[in-house]
Protein backbone atom coordinates (compact mmCIF):
# COMPACT_ATOMS: atom_id res chain seq x y z
CA UNK A 1 0.00 0.00 0.00
CA UNK A 2 1.20 3.32 -0.78
CA UNK A 3 1.45 6.39 1.85
CA UNK A 4 -0.65 9.33 1.04
CA UNK A 5 1.62 12.81 0.27
CA UNK A 6 1.20 16.43 0.57
CA UNK A 7 4.20 19.26 0.57
CA UNK A 8 6.59 19.75 3.21
CA UNK A 9 5.97 23.68 3.20
CA UNK A 10 3.64 26.66 1.87
CA UNK A 11 4.56 27.62 -2.10
CA UNK A 12 3.81 31.19 -3.41
CA UNK A 13 2.99 31.51 -6.77
CA UNK A 14 1.74 34.14 -9.01
CA UNK A 15 1.01 35.02 -12.61
CA UNK A 16 -2.04 36.37 -15.05
CA UNK A 17 -5.11 34.11 -15.82
CA UNK A 18 -4.91 32.46 -19.12
CA UNK A 19 -7.78 33.22 -20.64
CA UNK A 20 -9.27 36.55 -18.43
CA UNK A 21 -5.31 38.09 -17.98
CA UNK A 22 -6.05 39.11 -14.58
CA UNK A 23 -3.40 38.97 -11.86
CA UNK A 24 -3.85 36.75 -9.67
CA UNK A 25 -1.77 35.31 -6.61
CA UNK A 26 -1.92 31.25 -5.28
CA UNK A 27 -0.79 30.23 -1.71
CA UNK A 28 -0.32 26.22 -1.85
CA UNK A 29 -0.51 25.03 1.81
CA UNK A 30 0.03 21.28 3.03
CA UNK A 31 -3.32 19.10 3.75
CA UNK A 32 -3.85 16.78 6.12
CA UNK A 33 -4.60 13.28 5.34
CA UNK A 34 -7.54 12.28 3.58
CA UNK A 35 -8.73 15.56 2.81
CA UNK A 36 -7.94 16.06 -0.23
CA UNK A 37 -7.09 18.82 -2.42
CA UNK A 38 -9.59 21.79 -1.62
CA UNK A 39 -9.08 25.24 -3.73
CA UNK A 40 -10.25 28.82 -1.47
CA UNK A 41 -10.78 31.75 -2.97
CA UNK A 42 -9.85 34.14 0.22
CA UNK A 43 -10.80 37.22 -1.89
CA UNK A 44 -14.59 36.31 -1.24
CA UNK A 45 -15.86 37.16 2.72
CA UNK A 46 -15.89 34.80 4.14
CA UNK A 47 -13.76 32.90 2.25
CA UNK A 48 -15.01 30.25 -0.23
CA UNK A 49 -13.58 26.83 0.18
CA UNK A 50 -14.40 24.28 -3.19
CA UNK A 51 -13.50 20.82 -3.28
CA UNK A 52 -11.72 19.47 -6.58
CA UNK A 53 -14.51 17.29 -7.03
CA UNK A 54 -16.32 16.42 -10.78
CA UNK A 55 -19.48 17.55 -8.96
CA UNK A 56 -18.32 20.51 -8.62
CA UNK A 57 -17.18 21.26 -12.37
CA UNK A 58 -19.45 23.53 -14.69
CA UNK A 59 -19.73 23.74 -18.00
CA UNK A 60 -17.18 26.10 -19.73
CA UNK A 61 -15.51 25.82 -22.99
CA UNK A 62 -11.76 25.04 -23.30
CA UNK A 63 -11.08 24.87 -19.96
CA UNK A 64 -12.10 22.98 -16.26
CA UNK A 65 -13.97 25.11 -13.94
CA UNK A 66 -15.20 24.55 -10.94
CA UNK A 67 -17.80 26.30 -8.77
CA UNK A 68 -19.82 26.60 -5.32
CA UNK A 69 -23.02 28.69 -5.28
CA UNK A 70 -21.93 31.76 -7.20
CA UNK A 71 -17.84 31.72 -6.59
CA UNK A 72 -16.21 29.63 -9.26
CA UNK A 73 -12.79 29.21 -10.14
CA UNK A 74 -11.07 29.02 -13.94
CA UNK A 75 -8.42 26.57 -15.62
CA UNK A 76 -7.86 24.52 -12.50
CA UNK A 77 -6.70 21.67 -15.05
CA UNK A 78 -2.85 22.36 -15.06
CA UNK A 79 -2.06 22.69 -11.44
CA UNK A 80 -4.61 19.92 -10.50
CA UNK A 81 -2.58 17.90 -13.59
CA UNK A 82 1.09 18.92 -11.83
CA UNK A 83 -0.46 18.09 -8.03
CA UNK A 84 -1.44 14.42 -9.21
CA UNK A 85 1.55 13.83 -11.59
CA UNK A 86 3.95 14.27 -8.80
CA UNK A 87 1.79 12.14 -6.28
CA UNK A 88 -0.05 14.89 -3.87
CA UNK A 89 -3.14 13.59 -2.39
CA UNK A 90 -3.47 16.37 0.09
CA UNK A 91 -3.56 20.17 0.01
CA UNK A 92 -5.29 23.21 0.26
CA UNK A 93 -4.60 26.33 -3.00
CA UNK A 94 -5.53 28.84 -1.57
CA UNK A 95 -6.40 31.97 -4.57
CA UNK A 96 -7.12 35.42 -4.58
CA UNK A 97 -9.21 35.99 -7.90
CA UNK A 98 -11.00 33.37 -10.26
CA UNK A 99 -8.20 32.07 -12.50
CA UNK A 100 -5.39 30.24 -11.62
CA UNK A 101 -2.01 31.60 -13.20
CA UNK A 102 -1.71 30.46 -17.01
CA UNK A 103 2.49 30.66 -16.32
CA UNK A 104 4.05 29.40 -19.95
CA UNK A 105 0.84 27.18 -20.74
CA UNK A 106 2.20 23.83 -19.45
CA UNK A 107 2.51 22.92 -15.59
CA UNK A 108 6.06 22.95 -15.31
CA UNK A 109 6.40 26.15 -13.13
CA UNK A 110 4.00 24.63 -10.62
CA UNK A 111 6.37 21.44 -10.89
CA UNK A 112 9.12 23.15 -10.35
CA UNK A 113 8.06 25.14 -7.24
CA UNK A 114 6.78 22.34 -5.67
CA UNK A 115 9.65 20.45 -6.40
CA UNK A 116 11.43 23.29 -4.45
CA UNK A 117 9.46 23.18 -1.44
CA UNK A 118 9.52 19.68 -0.99
CA UNK A 119 6.79 16.55 -0.31
CA UNK A 120 5.94 15.07 2.53
CA UNK A 121 4.71 11.21 3.25
CA UNK A 122 2.01 10.70 5.60
CA UNK A 123 0.71 8.29 8.09
CA UNK A 124 -2.37 7.61 6.23
CA UNK A 125 -2.70 5.05 3.26
CA UNK A 126 -4.10 5.38 0.08
CA UNK A 127 -7.48 4.50 -1.27
CA UNK A 128 -7.27 4.19 -5.17
CA UNK A 129 -10.38 3.54 -7.33
CA UNK A 130 -9.12 0.60 -8.86
CA UNK A 131 -10.42 -0.48 -12.35
CA UNK A 132 -12.39 -3.57 -12.56
CA UNK A 133 -14.57 -3.25 -15.46
CA UNK A 134 -14.51 -1.61 -18.68
CA UNK A 135 -16.06 1.93 -18.48
CA UNK A 136 -16.28 4.16 -22.04
CA UNK A 137 -17.68 7.02 -22.87
CA UNK A 138 -18.02 8.76 -26.53
CA UNK A 139 -19.14 11.82 -28.22
CA UNK A 140 -19.06 12.02 -31.80
CA UNK A 141 -15.40 10.45 -33.08
CA UNK A 142 -14.10 11.16 -29.94
CA UNK A 143 -13.95 8.39 -27.53
CA UNK A 144 -12.36 7.39 -24.18
CA UNK A 145 -12.33 4.03 -22.31
CA UNK A 146 -11.03 2.89 -18.84
CA UNK A 147 -9.86 -0.70 -18.30
CA UNK A 148 -8.75 -2.83 -15.68
CA UNK A 149 -5.16 -3.48 -15.71
CA UNK A 150 -3.00 -6.25 -17.49
CA UNK A 151 -1.14 -9.01 -16.63
CA UNK A 152 2.06 -7.49 -15.33
CA UNK A 153 1.16 -3.73 -15.53
CA UNK A 154 2.33 -1.67 -12.45
CA UNK A 155 -0.27 -0.44 -10.25
CA UNK A 156 -0.32 2.96 -12.01
CA UNK A 157 -2.52 5.04 -13.81
CA UNK A 158 -1.36 4.34 -17.85
CA UNK A 159 -2.79 6.40 -20.32
CA UNK A 160 -2.53 5.84 -24.26
CA UNK A 161 -3.77 9.07 -26.61
CA UNK A 162 -4.52 9.42 -30.18
CA UNK A 163 -4.56 12.93 -31.35
CA UNK A 164 -5.77 12.91 -34.90
CA UNK A 165 -7.94 16.17 -36.15
CA UNK A 166 -8.15 15.30 -39.79
CA UNK A 167 -6.59 15.44 -42.84
CA UNK A 168 -5.45 19.29 -43.83
CA UNK A 169 -5.27 19.89 -40.32
CA UNK A 170 -1.52 21.93 -39.29
CA UNK A 171 -1.64 19.51 -36.15
CA UNK A 172 -0.64 16.33 -37.50
CA UNK A 173 -1.85 12.80 -35.98
CA UNK A 174 0.05 12.09 -33.07
CA UNK A 175 -0.24 9.53 -30.23
CA UNK A 176 1.67 9.21 -26.93
CA UNK A 177 1.62 6.07 -24.32
CA UNK A 178 3.12 6.97 -20.64
CA UNK A 179 2.47 5.11 -17.30
CA UNK A 180 2.21 8.09 -15.04
CA UNK A 181 5.31 8.47 -12.56
CA UNK A 182 6.30 11.45 -10.82
CA UNK A 183 9.40 10.82 -12.84
CA UNK A 184 7.73 10.20 -16.18
CA UNK A 185 5.36 13.05 -15.27
CA UNK A 186 8.14 15.64 -15.21
CA UNK A 187 9.91 14.44 -18.10
CA UNK A 188 7.67 13.80 -20.27
CA UNK A 189 4.34 15.68 -19.89
CA UNK A 190 4.91 18.68 -17.41
CA UNK A 191 6.49 20.89 -19.99
CA UNK A 192 3.48 20.05 -22.39
CA UNK A 193 1.82 23.61 -23.57
CA UNK A 194 -1.49 24.49 -24.51
CA UNK A 195 -2.37 24.97 -28.20
CA UNK A 196 -4.75 26.75 -30.47
CA UNK A 197 -5.01 27.57 -33.96
CA UNK A 198 -5.00 30.97 -35.17
CA UNK A 199 -8.50 30.73 -36.51
CA UNK A 200 -9.73 30.25 -32.53
CA UNK A 201 -6.93 32.12 -31.15
CA UNK A 202 -8.54 35.46 -33.59
CA UNK A 203 -11.71 34.23 -31.85
CA UNK A 204 -10.83 33.86 -28.62
CA UNK A 205 -9.60 37.32 -28.97
CA UNK A 206 -12.82 39.22 -30.73
CA UNK A 207 -14.69 37.32 -27.09
CA UNK A 208 -12.09 39.49 -25.41
CA UNK A 209 -10.34 36.26 -23.85
CA UNK A 210 -6.65 35.97 -24.02
CA UNK A 211 -5.77 39.50 -25.39
CA UNK A 212 -2.87 39.36 -23.21
CA UNK A 213 -0.79 36.89 -24.96
CA UNK A 214 1.47 37.03 -27.69
CA UNK A 215 3.20 34.06 -29.79
CA UNK A 216 5.83 34.03 -27.36
CA UNK A 217 3.29 32.98 -24.47
CA UNK A 218 1.19 30.42 -25.98
CA UNK A 219 1.33 27.56 -28.69
CA UNK A 220 -0.82 29.24 -32.77
CA UNK A 221 -0.45 26.71 -35.09
CA UNK A 222 -0.50 28.48 -38.10
CA UNK A 223 -0.66 26.89 -41.83
CA UNK A 224 2.89 26.11 -41.53
CA UNK A 225 2.85 25.14 -37.90
CA UNK A 226 3.64 26.94 -34.57
CA UNK A 227 3.70 30.61 -35.42
CA UNK A 228 7.43 31.90 -33.50
CA UNK A 229 7.25 29.59 -30.61
CA UNK A 230 9.46 26.17 -31.11
CA UNK A 231 7.98 23.08 -30.12
CA UNK A 232 9.61 21.67 -27.08
CA UNK A 233 8.58 18.10 -28.40
CA UNK A 234 7.51 17.30 -32.36
CA UNK A 235 4.71 15.49 -30.64
CA UNK A 236 3.69 18.42 -28.07
CA UNK A 237 0.15 18.90 -28.25
CA UNK A 238 -0.75 15.25 -28.09
CA UNK A 239 1.45 15.25 -24.51
CA UNK A 240 -0.66 18.30 -23.35
CA UNK A 241 -3.90 16.75 -24.24
CA UNK A 242 -2.66 14.49 -21.81
CA UNK A 243 -1.66 16.65 -19.17
CA UNK A 244 -5.57 17.98 -19.48
CA UNK A 245 -6.70 14.43 -18.93
CA UNK A 246 -4.46 13.72 -16.06
CA UNK A 247 -5.45 17.14 -14.38
CA UNK A 248 -9.37 16.14 -15.15
CA UNK A 249 -9.08 12.76 -14.14
CA UNK A 250 -8.32 14.15 -10.54
CA UNK A 251 -11.50 15.32 -10.24
CA UNK A 252 -12.23 11.65 -9.29
CA UNK A 253 -10.63 12.82 -5.67
CA UNK A 254 -8.78 9.46 -5.77
CA UNK A 255 -5.84 7.66 -7.85
CA UNK A 256 -6.68 5.80 -10.71
CA UNK A 257 -5.05 2.69 -10.80
CA UNK A 258 -5.66 1.51 -14.31
CA UNK A 259 -5.32 2.13 -18.17
CA UNK A 260 -7.13 4.66 -20.18
CA UNK A 261 -7.45 4.67 -23.59
CA UNK A 262 -8.19 8.30 -25.35
CA UNK A 263 -9.04 9.43 -28.80
CA UNK A 264 -9.72 12.94 -29.47
CA UNK A 265 -11.00 13.91 -26.15
CA UNK A 266 -11.20 17.55 -24.45
CA UNK A 267 -12.17 18.30 -20.97
CA UNK A 268 -15.98 17.56 -20.93
CA UNK A 269 -15.44 14.44 -22.26
CA UNK A 270 -12.51 13.45 -19.71
CA UNK A 271 -15.48 14.88 -17.24
CA UNK A 272 -17.84 12.30 -18.08
CA UNK A 273 -15.31 9.80 -17.88
CA UNK A 274 -15.19 10.64 -13.97
CA UNK A 275 -18.24 10.56 -13.61
CA UNK A 276 -19.09 7.29 -15.55
CA UNK A 277 -15.96 5.90 -13.45
CA UNK A 278 -17.96 6.81 -10.00
CA UNK A 279 -21.31 5.54 -11.20
CA UNK A 280 -19.49 1.96 -11.98
CA UNK A 281 -17.86 2.33 -8.85
CA UNK A 282 -20.89 3.01 -6.70
CA UNK A 283 -23.31 0.40 -8.70
CA UNK A 284 -20.03 -2.64 -7.78
CA UNK A 285 -20.11 -1.11 -3.94
CA UNK A 286 -23.98 -1.54 -4.11
CA UNK A 287 -23.59 -4.66 -5.26
CA UNK A 288 -20.96 -5.89 -2.61
CA UNK A 289 -22.14 -4.10 0.16
CA UNK A 290 -23.92 -7.15 2.05
CA UNK A 291 -20.76 -8.84 2.04
CA UNK A 292 -18.84 -6.36 3.47
CA UNK A 293 -17.62 -5.94 7.08
CA UNK A 294 -18.61 -3.31 9.39
CA UNK A 295 -16.60 -0.67 10.64
CA UNK A 296 -19.02 0.17 12.75
CA UNK A 297 -21.92 -1.89 13.90
CA UNK A 298 -25.46 -0.94 15.00
CA UNK A 299 -24.04 -1.30 19.23
CA UNK A 300 -21.06 1.02 18.46
CA UNK A 301 -24.13 3.34 16.37
CA UNK A 302 -25.99 3.58 19.15
CA UNK A 303 -23.23 4.78 21.64
CA UNK A 304 -22.64 7.49 19.05
CA UNK A 305 -26.34 8.80 17.80
CA UNK A 306 -29.17 8.90 20.35
CA UNK A 307 -31.65 7.37 17.84
CA UNK A 308 -33.30 4.17 18.66
CA UNK A 309 -35.46 2.65 17.02
CA UNK A 310 -37.90 3.31 15.20
CA UNK A 311 -35.82 6.03 14.25
CA UNK A 312 -32.35 4.94 13.85
CA UNK A 313 -32.12 4.80 10.13
CA UNK A 314 -28.66 3.03 9.81
CA UNK A 315 -27.74 -0.53 10.24
CA UNK A 316 -23.83 0.02 9.93
CA UNK A 317 -21.08 2.05 8.68
CA UNK A 318 -18.47 -0.23 6.46
CA UNK A 319 -16.60 2.76 5.08
CA UNK A 320 -14.33 5.77 7.11
CA UNK A 321 -12.26 7.90 5.51
CA UNK A 322 -11.18 10.11 8.46
CA UNK A 323 -13.11 13.13 8.25
CA UNK A 324 -13.48 13.64 4.78
CA UNK A 325 -15.85 10.62 4.24
CA UNK A 326 -18.60 7.91 5.74
CA UNK A 327 -20.39 5.46 3.76
CA UNK A 328 -23.51 3.75 5.55
CA UNK A 329 -25.79 0.95 5.55
CA UNK A 330 -29.68 0.86 5.51
CA UNK A 331 -31.42 -2.33 4.67
CA UNK A 332 -35.16 -1.13 3.79
CA UNK A 333 -37.46 -3.66 5.30
CA UNK A 334 -41.13 -4.42 4.29
CA UNK A 335 -41.64 -4.34 8.43
CA UNK A 336 -40.69 -1.02 8.49
CA UNK A 337 -43.26 0.91 10.50
CA UNK A 338 -43.69 3.77 7.60
CA UNK A 339 -44.79 1.32 5.21
CA UNK A 340 -48.07 1.11 7.26
CA UNK A 341 -49.60 4.32 6.07
CA UNK A 342 -47.42 5.37 3.31
CA UNK A 343 -48.43 4.16 0.06
CA UNK A 344 -49.25 0.80 1.70
CA UNK A 345 -50.64 -0.44 -1.86
CA UNK A 346 -47.66 0.40 -2.95
CA UNK A 347 -44.62 0.74 -0.53
CA UNK A 348 -42.27 3.69 -1.07
CA UNK A 349 -39.76 4.69 1.72
CA UNK A 350 -40.42 8.67 2.24
CA UNK A 351 -38.10 10.79 0.98
CA UNK A 352 -37.71 12.73 4.37
CA UNK A 353 -36.46 9.39 5.91
CA UNK A 354 -33.93 8.84 3.41
CA UNK A 355 -32.34 12.35 4.19
CA UNK A 356 -32.89 11.66 7.66
CA UNK A 357 -30.62 8.34 7.23
CA UNK A 358 -27.91 10.35 5.49
CA UNK A 359 -28.37 13.02 8.14
CA UNK A 360 -27.54 10.10 10.82
CA UNK A 361 -24.76 9.12 8.82
CA UNK A 362 -23.46 12.84 8.26
CA UNK A 363 -23.16 12.87 12.54
CA UNK A 364 -21.08 9.76 12.64
CA UNK A 365 -19.01 11.66 10.43
CA UNK A 366 -18.83 14.47 12.48
CA UNK A 367 -18.12 12.88 15.37
CA UNK A 368 -14.78 11.24 13.88
CA UNK A 369 -13.66 14.83 15.02
CA UNK A 370 -11.85 14.83 18.56
CA UNK A 371 -12.98 17.82 19.66
CA UNK A 372 -16.87 16.45 18.95
CA UNK A 373 -17.01 13.49 20.86
CA UNK A 374 -19.28 13.45 23.73
CA UNK A 375 -21.57 16.41 21.15
CA UNK A 376 -24.41 15.78 19.18
CA UNK A 377 -25.37 16.93 15.63
CA UNK A 378 -28.56 19.17 15.72
CA UNK A 379 -29.75 18.87 11.96
CA UNK A 380 -30.22 23.02 11.54
CA UNK A 381 -30.98 22.97 7.71
CA UNK A 382 -30.82 21.48 4.64
CA UNK A 383 -30.44 22.49 0.93
CA UNK A 384 -30.07 21.29 -2.49
CA UNK A 385 -32.64 18.10 -1.71
CA UNK A 386 -33.22 16.13 -4.97
CA UNK A 387 -35.16 12.75 -4.58
CA UNK A 388 -34.21 10.39 -8.19
CA UNK A 389 -36.31 7.12 -7.56
CA UNK A 390 -38.57 5.58 -5.14
CA UNK A 391 -36.94 3.27 -2.52
CA UNK A 392 -38.80 0.12 -2.06
CA UNK A 393 -38.89 -3.12 0.87
CA UNK A 394 -36.04 -5.09 -0.25
CA UNK A 395 -33.75 -2.04 -1.52
CA UNK A 396 -30.36 -2.13 0.87
CA UNK A 397 -29.44 2.06 0.73
CA UNK A 398 -26.00 3.10 0.37
CA UNK A 399 -25.32 6.22 2.10
CA UNK A 400 -22.35 8.28 1.57
CA UNK A 401 -21.86 11.20 3.20
CA UNK A 402 -18.78 13.90 2.50
CA UNK A 403 -17.38 16.54 4.51
CA UNK A 404 -17.75 19.85 3.09
CA UNK A 405 -16.86 22.06 6.08
CA UNK A 406 -16.22 20.70 9.68
CA UNK A 407 -15.73 23.54 12.80
CA UNK A 408 -15.79 23.03 16.64
CA UNK A 409 -19.30 24.13 16.60
CA UNK A 410 -21.10 23.43 13.37
CA UNK A 411 -20.68 21.00 10.18
CA UNK A 412 -22.08 21.04 6.64
CA UNK A 413 -21.82 17.51 4.70
CA UNK A 414 -23.54 16.43 1.36
CA UNK A 415 -25.09 12.95 0.93
CA UNK A 416 -26.13 10.48 -1.83
CA UNK A 417 -28.04 7.19 -1.09
CA UNK A 418 -27.91 5.03 -3.53
CA UNK A 419 -29.38 1.57 -4.74
CA UNK A 420 -28.00 -0.89 -6.83
CA UNK A 421 -25.80 2.14 -8.30
CA UNK A 422 -28.62 4.57 -8.97
CA UNK A 423 -28.89 7.77 -6.77
CA UNK A 424 -32.58 7.21 -4.61
CA UNK A 425 -31.63 11.14 -3.02
CA UNK A 426 -28.94 13.80 -2.62
CA UNK A 427 -28.93 16.59 -0.15
CA UNK A 428 -26.74 19.48 1.90
CA UNK A 429 -27.05 19.41 5.52
CA UNK A 430 -25.67 21.33 7.76
CA UNK A 431 -25.72 20.74 11.71
CA UNK A 432 -25.32 22.61 14.91
CA UNK A 433 -22.84 20.66 17.17
CA UNK A 434 -24.38 20.86 21.04
CA UNK A 435 -23.31 18.96 24.02
CA UNK A 436 -25.14 15.77 24.16
CA UNK A 437 -26.90 16.74 27.63
CA UNK A 438 -28.73 19.71 26.42
CA UNK A 439 -32.68 19.04 25.15
CA UNK A 440 -33.89 20.75 22.03
CA UNK A 441 -38.15 20.85 21.85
Amino acid sequence: MQHQRTISQDVLLSGRGLFTGDPVSVRLRPGEPHTGIWFVRTDQSPPMRIAAKVENVIKRARRTVIESGAVAIETVEHFLGALSGLGIDNALIEIDAHELPGVDGSCMPFVESIKEAGLQQQDAFRDPCVISEPVRVVDGDAELVALPLLDGDAELLHIAYELDYGDGNPIGAQSYRVSVTPERFIADIAPARTFVLKSEADQLHSAGLGVHLSYQDILVFGDDGPIDNPLRYTNECVRHKILDLIGDLSLLGRPIVGRVLARKSGHALNHQLVRAIIAQSDAVKSRDGEGRQSVIDVHQIQRILPHRYPFLMVDRIIEIQGLTKVVGVKNVTSNEPFFQGHYPGDPIMPGVLIVEALAQVGGILLSQALEHKGKVAVLLGLDKVKFRRPVRPGDQLILEVEAIRVRPTSGHVKGRALVNGEIAAEAEIKFMLADSGKRYN
